[in-house]
């Protein structure tokens, strides 16, 4: 037998976790707690988190967390994702069918969830180089010459994120607006402002740096965020659904500006 085969061998019929175990009929591990007896009275979000992290953590974190998640739930249909929803709805679909393929065009290159990682991945680097005496001007200057982009500022729509002041006023109110990164977040701001380059802050910079403060690692982060649009989608795919079927943004044909081959007939 191969090496690969013998590796493999060691896994037949037999898989070793630390996550969790199911006893049928008696009890269900989360880690190491009983699910119903130890964390039934806990709030999802904390389950959720204590899940990704292995962390319990306190009320006041929750809480923050908590408002970062409503933040970003916007029932908008032209929102790139929900839009999949809608249009999920008005094509007749399963719910469960709709919002799973909005959920999964949540994880696009310029929004959602890569450049989540790509934040986080940028603040952890900065600040080891602020941290090193280095001006936070050539960060910018450096990150931007590597990348062609910022992730975490600027933003296609519009340069203001609306979200920003309303999560910093909780940030302050639950003492998290004076953490490093979100200090060194602002930092970045400042130097893209006074530079020429006048991008501002936008919601995924912000939610990483608060994150960051919290010792969530990058992946941590990205696992925290998958729920973020959720409750955004439902209200559209519901909403859509009421419609009449097919009727979310039709495009007639005249409207198609098509330059290919002409009409061809077939033989």
């Amino acid at each position: 037998m191969s090496a690969g085969g013998r590796s493999l061998e060691r896994f037949e019929d037999r898989w070793e976790t630390e996550m969790g175990e199911w006893v049928p009929g008696k009890r269900v591990f989360f880690r190491e707690h009983d699910l119903h007896r130890d964390l039934l009275r806990s709030s999802w979000i904390e389950v959720y988190t204590y899940g990704i992290t292995g962390r319990r953590y306190d009320e006041r974190t929750l809480r923050m967390m908590n408002a970062m998640w409503v933040a970003t739930s916007f029932p908008e249909p032209r929102i790139w994702n929900n839009r999949v929803a809608s249009l999920a709805g008005t094509a007749r679909t399963t719910g469960n069918l709709g919002i799973s393929a909005a959920m999964a065009v949540s994880e696009a290159s310029i929004f959602g969830r890569r450049p989540d990682i790509r934040t986080m991945d940028f603040l952890r680097r900065a600040r080891r180089r602020r941290e090193q005496g280095e001006d936070p001007g050539d960060i910018v200057r450096d990150e931007l010459r590597r990348y062609r982009g910022l992730s975490g500022y600027g933003r296609p729509v519009t340069n203001v994120d609306e979200r920003i002041p309303h999560v910093m006023e909780v940030a302050r109110e639950l003492g998290f607006d004076r953490g490093p990164f979100v200090r060194l977040a602002f930092e970045i701001e400042e130097a893209l402002q006074q530079g020429r380059w006048r991008m501002k802050m936008n919601y995924a910079g912000l939610a990483a740096a608060l994150c960051a403060d919290m010792g969530m690692s990058p992946r941590e982060y990205y696992a925290f965020t998958y729920p973020v649009f959720l409750a955004g989608m439902w209200p559209c795919f519901i909403e859509a659904s009421r419609k009449e079927e097919g009727s979310f943004f039709p495009l007639r044909c005249a409207r198609v500006e098509y330059d290919g081959p002409e009409p061809r007939r077939w033989e």
